[in-house]
């Protein structure tokens, strides 16, 4: 009678492995029929317990020597070959190679047996395969990573975009090993299936065209301070990806946009102002009108005793003085001819004030300057560049001036518009009721 095996094939040819195996399972005693499937199984559960033995050694032999050369290099470009475990996944590929060589003699007499275990040792090779590729990309995009010129370069978007074409590769590969078909058909049938490709990938797709034109425009980096109201996004980019832009706030919240609305939403990014080196100083001083007025003689003279205004009121005066004999200008009315006003001894002190302000930029703009008059007084504007674009010198600068300007102003005899706190209308309503006690009394 014909023995047959677990998978019903005649034994047309048989190694000298699968021969002395056979011996000792016919030594045991077992029925005809279950000699062959017991032999089979024995020495494929021998090849697997090898194969991962072969693997274990392998990985060991080349981490130990690997590693110890990468450790004992200054270059640290290297260690991120450890980091993202491309030994590891090139251990690997040695004992799937020595597996297919094994198979093919142990399983001689099996062909088609030898078939679905060759195709199953394939698939698992290009997996391996498609993972150290993946793992040495990962190892490009850290190396770049530490080089100036790239340091702000969206390398996230370009790994992933190699990531999804080696994903596309490999999944050609293992159709066309486990149908045995051309990878050309399996192309064909997904131009059929373009349509529905193009619904289901259409955030990546779009991802991946915004991530190529921010590239290429320069419009984001890593690093750069950016901010979408629309999005509650108000900080520094950490990480542009395919899909989304990772966004850390001052909070140290994180927030993620969409990298495609980088192109249809507006955002502002503070690049240019890092870039310049300064950050700009842009605030006013709401003055009470009521509070405008001349200057007299004696109040010009105290006044000149302020050493940054000193010199420009005597250069004032003698101006004014020019100007006036003149025009032969009566100085008997003060609209006459020219005269100095507070407001405008005020703005010269301010601008010579931060003039001599080491925390403010001196080559750049600076501008004290009037706006149009509001219900809240006339605006007296500060325009000027700080220093640095560090954010506690930013405001730390900012504070020191106006609060030097806050209290000066009483000696210019200005008044700063403000509202009416409770103070004051608890101080009319006291004034109101002494006037009326004292219309009753008379």
């Amino acid at each position: 009678m014909e023995k047959t095996n677990f998978i019903n094939i005649p034994t047309l040819q048989k190694s000298f492995i699968y021969d002395w195996t056979h011996s000792k399972v016919e030594a045991i005693g077992l029925p005809d029929q279950a000699e062959n499937s017991v032999t089979s199984a024995i020495l494929l559960i021998a090849t697997v317990i090898l194969l991962l033995m072969a693997d274990f050694i392998t990985r060991r032999i080349i981490k130990t020597v690997f590693v110890k050369l990468i450790k004992r290099t200054a270059a640290t470009w290297d260690d991120k070959l450890l980091d993202n475990k491309v030994l590891d996944h090139l251990s690997h590929l040695i004992p799937l190679f020595i597996a297919q060589q094994l198979l093919l003699a142990i399983f001689i007499g099996f062909p088609n047996f030898t078939a679905i275990l060759i195709k199953c040792l394939s698939v698992i090779v290009t997996v391996v395969v498609f993972q150290l590729f993946s793992a040495l990309l990962k190892t490009v995009r850290d190396i770049l990573k530490t080089s100036k010129a790239f340091l702000d370069k969206p390398l996230d978007s370009y790994l992933q975009v190699a990531q999804i074409f080696l994903m596309f590769v490999s999944g050609t590969i293992i159709f066309s090993v486990v149908t045995g078909n051309s990878p050309w058909s399996f192309l064909v049938s997904l131009g059929a299936a373009s349509a529905i490709l193009m619904l289901v990938f259409k955030d990546t797709i779009l991802g991946f065209v915004a991530s190529i034109q921010v590239s290429a425009n320069d419009s984001v980096r890593v690093g750069d301070w950016v901010e979408m109201a629309k999005y509650g996004a108000d900080g520094d980019v950490i990480q542009i990806n395919l899909n989304n832009v990772k966004v850390q706030n001052f909070d140290k919240t994180i927030v993620s946009i969409p990298t495609h609305t980088l192109l249809t939403d507006s955002f502002k990014n503070y690049r240019g102002m890092r870039q310049f080196g300064g950050r700009r100083i842009k605030r006013a001083i709401n003055i009470k009108i009521s509070s405008i007025r001349y200057l007299t003689e004696e109040e010009i003279q105290e006044l000149s005793r302020i050493h940054l205004l000193a010199p420009y009121i005597d250069e004032r005066q003698e101006e004014i003085a020019q100007y006036n004999d003149r025009m032969h200008a009566d100085a008997s009315m003060p609209v006459n001819g020219r005269r100095m006003t507070n407001i405008g001894l005020f703005r010269a002190y301010i601008t010579r004030y931060i003039q001599n302000n080491p925390n403010v930029h001196q080559d750049r703009m600076l501008m004290v300057r009037q706006l149009a008059p509001t219900e809240h007084g006339l605006p007296l504007e500060l325009y000027m560049f700080a220093a640095s674009t560090e954010w506690t010198f930013y405001e730390d600068t900012m504070a020191n001036i106006f609060d030097h300007l806050f209290a000066a102003i009483k000696y210019f005899d200005l008044e700063v518009f403000e509202l009416p706190a409770s103070d004051d209308l608890r101080s009319l309503l006291n004034e109101h009721m002494q006037k009326s006690e004292a219309i009753q009394q008379l």
